[in-house]
């Protein structure tokens, strides 16, 4: 299956994009001259298998492409983003570890990855007892927030992968984030989890983050040759309207071989249609304001 969107043109100049919008190139960001502090994005979804990693990696490094210093924080018990990237996660300083002591320097989680201006907060499994430890702490919503408040100085971006779940661990990455950007698979029961997903994020406005805001939203594992995929991508734009991003990610399975080699799909194939789309994400995060 290819990585690509289709798009068609409508008469000679303008070209319609699969989510019926003009299809923008976006510009390519300039260099910014100083760097700090971090915008924080929770990538969110409930529902597992709908591409939150593999945008957490490839978004991650498609804005140090651009030249901002980015931050990953793998907020999965699963680890993925951590293997996904080429980091072994035994026996090293996890963000679990920072979220038990917070008085701990952050700095003793971060490792720098090989994509020049990508750093990574790992987690493992040990993060799965984090919701039994913290149960009876004080603000408990807020631990992942001073966590990152340490760093945040530092980098242009910091992107939180989050499990597939409401629990305490998502609340704690929606308390800390300042926008929330939900991959959504063009599949139909992608779409059933979504509104409890929106109320989850209305609530953590409403009692503990004001400021929180739904970036986006992004279609994933798009195949422009089914006509489901195109009718639930046209659902998710009515439903959404401009909250969905032009950006629309398709189906490929080079997803899986860039993971397993433990790189971005960027630097595993650059020039597939897969890698551009991510570039493209970058540049309209950055046309939109969400990123510096």
């Amino acid at each position: 299956m290819s990585g690509g969107t289709s798009v068609a043109k409508k008469n000679d100049d303008v070209v319609i994009g699969p989510t019926g919008r003009p299809y923008n190139g976006f510009a390519t960001p300039a260099k910014l001259e100083r760097h700090g502090p971090a915008r924080i994005i929770a990538l969110c979804n409930q529902k597992g298998g709908v591409g939150k990693t593999t945008t957490s990696i490839n978004l991650a490094a498609s804005l140090a492409e651009y030249g901002r210093k980015v931050l990953a924080v793998d907020f999965d018990p699963q680890g993925a983003l951590s293997a996904g990237l080429g980091i072994n996660t035994h026996d090293m300083t996890t963000i679990y570890d920072l979220m038990l002591d917070t008085k701990r320097d952050a700095h003793d989680a971060i490792v720098h990855t090989h994509v020049e201006g990508l750093d990574v907060m790992p987690a493992n499994i040990d993060l799965s007892a984090a919701e039994v430890h913290l149960v009876n702490e004080v603000a408990r919503e807020m631990i992942l927030a001073r966590v990152l408040s340490k760093v945040v100085k530092e980098y242009d971006v910091i992107l939180i992968d989050c499990q597939p779940s409401l629990g305490l661990l998502t609340v704690n990455a929606l308390t800390a984030a300042h926008g929330v950007l939900i991959p959504l698979e063009c599949e139909f029961f992608a779409l059933r989890g979504v509104a409890l997903l929106i109320e989850t994020i209305e609530k953590v406005q409403d009692r503990l983050n004001p400021t929180l805001e739904l970036d986006g939203l992004l279609a994933t594992m798009y195949d422009p040759r089914t006509l489901h995929s195109r009718e639930v991508l046209e659902r998710i734009v009515d439903t959404f309207g401009e909250k969905v991003f032009e950006t629309v990610i398709g189906r490929t399975v080079k997803f899986p071989d860039a993971s397993v080699s433990g790189v971005p799909i960027i630097e595993y194939a650059p020039q597939h249609p897969a890698a551009q789309a991510y570039l493209r994400l970058a540049r309209e995060l950055v046309d939109r304001g969400a990123v510096a």
